[in-house]
């Protein structure tokens, strides 16, 4: 993982959704980032939307919510995703990466269905976390969120 270094501490909220209790990616993102040059709070396992948004609001510079899922169950657990963001509770853009459904079937679908929950950014690969979260700190001053996924 590469990130483009810059002065002052960069803040990111890093946990796994509230059904999930997979930690070792969790870990070991957080460990990449911090090797980066991130201040990462990590929340760790079974994160409720909730914890999210308090973290937010105890952390206020924050440049993202970050959000892991393994066991594909995210679409429930982020149902109070879209509250939290209209609410302001959860200002920064939200990053959902890991196993976004379950069964072997994927679907575009689920994309379509974590965006309507309010997710910012799907990543498939925690390597790329570093250059969008350079992009994202690039083009924070722009009005409209930009959403991704790769």
């Amino acid at each position: 993982m590469q990130s483009q270094q810059t002065t002052g501490t960069r803040t990111v909220i890093l946990g796994v959704a509230a059904s999930d209790s997979h930690a070792v990616a969790n870990h070991l993102i957080a460990y990449s980032l911090r090797g980066v040059g991130f201040d990462v709070v990590n929340l760790g396992t079974c994160t409720p939307v909730e914890e999210f948004a308090t973290a937010c609001g105890e952390h206020p510079d924050a440049e993202a919510v970050i959000i892991g899922s393994l066991n594909g169950h995210v679409h429930e657990d982020l149902r109070g995703l879209a509250e939290a963001k209209n609410s302001g509770r959860i200002a920064c853009p939200v990053i959902v990466g890991g196993n976004l459904s379950v069964g072997s079937h994927k679907d575009a679908s689920d994309h379509e269905r974590l965006y309507a929950l309010g997710v910012d950014h799907i990543l498939a690969d925690p390597a790329q976390l570093p250059a969008l979260l350079d992009l994202l700190r690039a083009t924070r001053k722009h009005a409209a969120p930009m959403r991704t996924a790769s």
